[in-house]
């Protein structure tokens, strides 16, 4: 263990937003990254492995400078702030100084300004993680964009921000939100009501991240405007969608005919974003996931983005992540025993 680090702030107010009621927030750091923290006065030291001293540093001048510029600082933020921490300590050296939130005299304070960020009527969006800072990067520059990942890692959020914020902007002259129509292993073809009544179960998640991005009855004007679509896949058939922002989410339950129909689509001034969750298909067995085909025939092309998000990425309760880590762990177990019965039976059969 190191000699302890501390950092001094120069606002007792923000600071007190920093460390929470009853240092409840140096706390959760605490467990989160496995070093004490000691606050006296406006003075916070840091003791630990160094390198998860590097890692509190960068999050608490973060966050601190998060507090400055009027934003919340809660636990998603603090878990948000250590993820980012390593993108943090790579800006370091960009940096002559700290201005705001004091620190170690020398040490150098992370460089937010150069994290990508999508900007809405209704505030800036910043990753939450490293994958989310690298799918902003290629949802600002590329004309297609994948983002595979498991849930939680805010594919669809961040793609729909995106498209409000070039449709606000004017870039776009419309944004069209598509899904397949396929059960999760439920059957909702019984439910009552006309087709509008039987799809919006499936674009719920569409609606609500469109409900976040802008007020509900500017998303009800452009919605009846045909500025804002919303349409399950199915609709997409014959259609050239030009100048438009266009989403097609839980792509893993495409088939590869309509992956490529729903591709071709694209037209003149438009950008194509495709989510989904190679882990969660809930396509008939033996069916062939038109996201796995497209990803198989079309990584490397050029002017095609992909992003693989982790359960590193997941930005939703904690224990989301250790959940999609641990499926993700006996998937692997089960796909080496399965690899190990091949061999055995292989020498078997060759002796």
């Amino acid at each position: 263990m190191s000699k302890p680090t501390t950092l001094q702030f120069g606002d007792n107010a923000l600071l007190a937003q920093l460390v929470g009621d009853h240092d409840r927030h140096l706390h959760h750091l605490e467990e989160a990254l496995g070093v004490r923290l000691t606050r006296r006065g406006n003075r916070v030291a840091i003791s630990g492995d160094p390198g998860r001293v590097a890692l509190a540093h960068s999050a608490l001048t973060s966050l601190y400078r998060r507090a400055e510029r009027g934003g919340v600082i809660d636990t998603g933020e603090i878990d948000a702030a250590i993820r980012l921490s390593d993108i943090h300590a790579a800006l370091r050296d960009q940096s002559p100084g700290i201005t705001g939130a004091g620190a170690v005299a020398g040490e150098p304070a992370p460089v937010l300004a150069d994290l990508p960020a999508i900007r809405t009527k209704r505030g800036a969006i910043e990753p939450r993680s490293p994958g989310q800072a690298a799918y902003m990067d290629m949802l600002a520059r590329q004309e297609m964009v994948f983002g595979v990942g498991p849930a939680g890692t805010g594919k669809t959020y961040l793609a729909v921000a995106q498209a409000v914020a070039m449709l606000q902007a004017g870039q776009v002259d419309r944004i069209i939100l598509s899904r397949p129509a396929v059960e999760a292993g439920e059957r909702l073809g019984f439910l009552p009501g006309d087709m509008k009544d039987k799809i919006d179960p499936y674009l719920r998640p569409l609606y609500d991240a469109l409900h976040d991005m802008m007020p509900g009855d500017q998303v009800i004007r452009r919605m009846a405007t045909g500025e804002i679509e919303v349409a399950p896949l199915a609709f997409m058939r014959g259609r050239t969608l030009a100048h438009a922002y266009v989403i097609l989410d839980e792509a893993q339950n495409t088939t590869p005919a309509q992956m490529k129909m729903f591709l071709t689509r694209m037209g003149n001034g438009t950008r194509m974003v495709v989510t989904g969750d190679l882990s969660q298909v809930d396509l008939p067995s033996g069916t062939v996931s038109g996201l796995q085909d497209a990803l198989n025939t079309l990584e490397g092309v050029q002017g095609i983005a992909v992003n693989r998000f982790d359960a590193s990425d997941v930005v939703r309760h904690r224990l989301v992540a250790r959940i999609v880590d641990a499926y993700d762990q006996r998937k692997t177990a089960e796909r080496e025993t399965s690899r190990n019965r091949f061999r055995r039976e292989q020498d078997g059969t060759a002796r």
